[in-house]
């Protein structure tokens, strides 16, 4: 067992906080009468909470105290991402919070945010996800939540700690925020040269025609539960392996074809394949078949796009791709169940530009030299984003060994801290006890009238 830091204890979050879930929503009792604002777990998101999205639930006076929010608690999601957390700091005013979170509220000063980043540590190193319940969709119980191991160290020491990670972090955000607006321009970037780069304006000795005009057009085949298996099984490619300008080949499945059929589909090297049903703005996503895998058909989630002579399949594959970032093929959509989808009819009726042979090839090349000098840039900020990730994650973990900042010997060692929240519940539990025991005893004595001029009161029966 790793040695702890001087002044340091393991104790569980149920000894030095209390917790409570959140109220639940009950549309179907809601009366309106007290419409009183609520978070949800989407308003909380690690270190902060988003107020854009503030919802109401009714809320009676009588449980108001029970689901509100004091300055300094701790609001830690239930469900989803388990342990995603923030600290509340919304002075006076009233908010209540919902039932897929928990309410944290630490005992004897321990400092919230202390346990705020302690839960991320738990998070990134995975430890909070074996005290989830769950498979598809993850839950932290509350009786989990509180026997959570905490590593807590001296008051003083957890505030030196804090303030050392929120000085580092700050750092380390503010260089991966500026990476990440780097690469949202690089996006803006590549999708400006996209569109660019294939003019539709009148270009002399350029012809524009349909796509119907520029080559054939044509739906896969339609999956069903009888070819699913027999004697001619063949691989075929679907949406979710069609990405722009590249195939996914981790995911591919077979079908029964019969021989004539396969030949209907099969896909021939310089194919372009494009998301026939898609979200709007990715719909007539475009990739082109380079003959790998081999012989292999594909489904009516994709069109297939075979290039007449004339137009070279490489330039096909740009016009695409123009046309998706234009959101060209957004308006053609017709949405079913959620789903847009890009009909052959209508893909066929789009515009299709075709300069002459050689120039489209000049282009193609001119255009690639470019992209592949913004891939490079985009490949050094993702490695950027990833170190900066790595080195928060290096910084919780040195804070939540004892390392970050050094030990003072003259501190309050912790056990005391928690020997007074000890004593200090100890001395509440009988008052608790008391009230509670007054309360069942109002609610068993019978109802009483006023009677007679001297407001004598009377026991009704029961």
């Amino acid at each position: 067992m790793t040695k702890l830091p001087v002044g340091w204890i393991k104790t569980t979050l149920g000894e030095i906080a209390n917790t409570s879930l959140g109220k639940m929503l009950d549309r179907g009792k809601s009366s309106d009468e007290n419409p009183r604002p609520y978070l949800r777990n989407i308003n909380v998101q690690w270190g902060r909470i988003d107020q854009s999205d503030v919802l109401f639930m009714d809320i009676s006076p009588d449980q108001e105290e029970r689901f509100r929010l004091r300055d300094g608690d701790l609001l830690v999601c239930e469900g989803g991402e388990v342990g995603r957390c923030a600290v509340w700091r919304g002075g006076n005013e009233y908010i209540a919070f919902q039932k897929a979170l928990h309410r944290v509220r630490p005992l004897g000063a321990i400092e919230p945010l202390y346990l705020r980043y302690l839960l991320e540590d738990l998070s990134r190193r995975k430890v909070l996800d074996s005290w989830a319940t769950g498979s598809t969709i993850k839950h932290l119980p509350q009786e989990q939540l509180r026997q959570l191991p905490i590593l807590l160290p001296p008051l003083a020491e957890q505030n030196r700690l804090v303030a050392a990670l929120e000085d580092h972090l700050s750092r380390c955000d503010a260089a991966k925020s500026s990476v990440s607006a780097a690469g949202l321009r690089l996006r803006r970037l590549k999708k400006r040269l996209l569109i660019d780069s294939v003019p539709l304006r009148p270009v002399a000795g350029w012809r524009l025609c349909t796509v119907a005009e520029a080559g054939s057009v044509d739906l896969g085949r339609q999956r069903h539960p009888d070819w699913h298996s027999g004697p001619d099984m063949r691989p075929y490619l679907r949406v979710a392996n069609v990405f722009e300008d590249r195939i996914d080949l981790t995911d591919v499945m077979e079908m029964n074809f019969p021989p004539p059929v396969f030949e209907k589909f099969r896909l021939r090297e310089g194919d372009i394949l494009l998301n026939e049903g898609q979200s709007p703005e990715l719909l007539g996503r475009p990739a082109m078949y380079r003959g790998v895998p081999t012989d292999v058909a594909f489904t009516n989630s994709l069109l297939r796009f075979r290039a007449d002579e004339g137009v070279d399949p490489e330039w096909a594959l740009l016009v695409f791709r123009r046309h998706m970032h234009a959101g060209r093929f957004s308006r053609e959509v017709r949405i079913t169940t959620n789903i847009a989808h890009l009909s052959a009819g209508r893909f066929k009726a789009i515009e299709f530009p075709v300069p002459p042979l050689a120039e489209q090839r000049a282009i193609v090349s001119r255009t690639k030299e470019v992209l592949a000098g913004l891939d490079r840039l985009s490949d050094a900020i993702r490695q950027v984003e990833r170190q900066a990730d790595n080195l928060r994650a290096s910084l919780l973990a040195e804070a939540f060994a004892g390392r970050l900042v050094p030990q003072d010997p003259d501190d309050e060692p912790a056990s005391e801290l928690l020997a007074r929240i000890q004593a200090e519940r100890a001395a509440v539990a009988p008052k608790q006890r008391a009230r509670a025991t007054r309360t069942r005893k109002e609610l068993a004595a019978p109802p009483t009238r006023v009677t007679g001029d001297n407001y004598q009161q009377e026991a009704l029966p029961l």
